[in-house]
């Protein structure tokens, strides 16, 4: 008998890894899945057992998902799970296998699943040159929305709707109208990702909505900001004061 196809799950958020590996056990039994919640243990599930197939979200902690993907290129099959459609759009044309968009449907993953049985006797695509384009474009689109677990569900938060990031622990709390919620994104990522003319680093861990901002409050050395119907005060940290000085 033949032996049974492997696949490596690569994603860091626990719900959504669970969801993928439920879906692919209701739609492709004889499959063998293994995962992995940060780049770090990919590469070394992948030292240990080169899987057939990947299933590998663009953004993890350690290694990221391109580095993830060039370890693997040409020797097993790529499908990127992201919630960055642009992302998912080039692999497609480029010759990935497939791509799944947040958040994952049965419907949308049985479709990459037929190809990919179709595929599990063919060479994998080389995905040098799709790597080199996501690498060099990477800095051109902006972080649109952000995700957080909340019980037993994801809850999608555009960042139109956010007032400020702000460090806590290991994670970075998220302030909107409609309450707080955690993320594990980091400030560093965050400042990144976001559009630096929509949202304003003030702190070394606090990020705010531009548009949110009521007024400022000067004291001495210290500076304090406002926000639009926010009753707390968030202070400005030394590096980041001449920008509010200058308007």
């Amino acid at each position: 008998m033949a032996e049974a196809p492997r696949a490596l799950v690569v994603e860091d958020e626990p719900l959504l890894r669970q969801a993928l590996r439920d879906h692919l056990a209701e739609l492709w039994p004889e499959l063998h899945v293994e995962e992995a919640p940060d780049g770090l243990e990919a590469a070394r599930a992948i030292a240990e057992h080169m899987p057939d197939v990947l299933f590998l979200d663009i953004q993890v902690p350690g290694l990221n998902g391109l580095e993830i993907a060039r370890l693997v290129s040409g020797r097993a099959h790529v499908v990127f799970v992201t919630a960055f459609q642009e992302h998912a759009i080039a692999a497609f044309e480029q010759g990935a296998v497939d791509f799944v968009v947040k958040p994952i449907e049965g419907g949308r993953l049985a479709v990459t699943v037929a190809r990919l049985r179709q595929r599990m006797t063919s060479v994998p695509a080389d995905l040098e040159s799709l790597l080199r384009d996501l690498a060099n474009s990477s800095g051109k689109g902006h972080i649109r929305w952000v995700q957080a677990t909340v019980g037993n569900r994801i809850r999608i938060v555009p960042v139109e709707e956010v007032h400020y990031f702000q460090a806590d622990a290991k994670y970075t709390k998220v302030v909107t109208d409609r309450g707080e919620v955690h993320i594990r994104r980091s400030i560093k990522e965050l400042v990144d990702g976001l559009d630096s003319e929509a949202f304003w680093q003030v702190h070394r861990g606090t990020i705010v909505n531009a548009s949110r901002i009521d007024s400022i409050q000067r004291d001495g050395d210290r500076m304090d900001l406002r926000l639009v119907g926010r009753p707390e005060k968030l202070a400005v940290s030394q590096p980041f004061q001449p920008r509010f000085r200058s308007r």
